[in-house]
């Protein structure tokens, strides 16, 4: 019998799904399962209600602005569900277009404001040209992510939201102030996608460990061997914008 359980809710998965951003839920749960960790996803969809007590961990993914408007008004009705989820200790992951969301609206060229659920205190406003390339991003601990950005929303932080990082190669959040992503205690935002986790396992354990954390206490993972995704790592840091 497992040791520890964790619960995955994969919210708007048939909405929210390009740039394979599914690669993320399948390190989750491949790293999960090589240290006997029992891993549950399961798929909330349009209109089904999330019940905070669930789940351990959030992902969202990323869309075009037509699949963002189409699920909008429903995560706005998910709202107190998952503000209470992430005070309870959960974690959420969410790219590009499921970022953005996270924050207090975004505002597409065309069509209506899309309003936010204002988990974190940033807001999006689409820009005039489209950033695409690959990304190294420096965190605070002095490590780096990498990844693949493809987007034209700019984002911009509210002035005591932490950023994932700082920018060493690409454009992160806006292409202005060198920083990427967002962080505030359990909900983290990105444009990284490749997808992002598989070849950055450290954060990948990152948020394995924290969404552990919220049923089990401290938890300390076993050690995996990550010879090729630190291979592929490093790969990654040396390509070109």
């Amino acid at each position: 019998m497992a040791e520890f359980q964790l619960r995955i809710h994969h919210l708007y998965a048939r909405f929210l799904n390009i740039y394979g951003d599914r690669g993320n839920l399948i390190t989750l749960a491949k790293r999960g399962t090589w240290r006997q960790i029992e891993v549950v996803i399961k798929q909330l969809g349009l209109g089904e209600s999330i019940d905070p007590d669930w789940a351990d961990l959030y992902f969202i993914g990323g869309g075009q602005d037509k699949q963002q408007q189409t699920i909008a008004e429903d995560l706005l009705k998910q709202s107190t569900s998952l503000h209470q989820a992430v005070k309870d200790g959960a974690v959420i992951l969410s790219v590009c277009g499921g970022y953005q969301l996270l924050g207090h609206y975004y505002r597409p060229h065309e069509g209506p404001e899309l309003k936010g659920i204002s988990l974190i205190d940033a807001y999006t406003v689409a820009g005039h040209r489209r950033m695409i390339g690959n990304v190294v991003v420096k965190r605070a601990d002095g490590s780096t992510l990498v990844g693949f950005e493809n987007h034209s929303g700019k984002t911009y932080l509210g002035k005591d939201l932490q950023a994932l990082g700082k920018v060493i190669v690409g454009n992160g959040n806006n292409g202005d102030d060198g920083m990427e992503g967002a962080q505030s205690g359990g909900v983290y935002g990105t444009y990284l996608h490749g997808s992002l986790l598989p070849k950055n396992p450290r954060f990948a354990d990152q948020l394995i460990r924290q969404a552990l954390e919220r049923r089990y206490g401290k938890v300390e993972l076993q050690p995996l061997d990550d010879q090729f995704e630190s291979k592929a790592h490093k790969k990654a840091e040396a390509l070109p914008a």
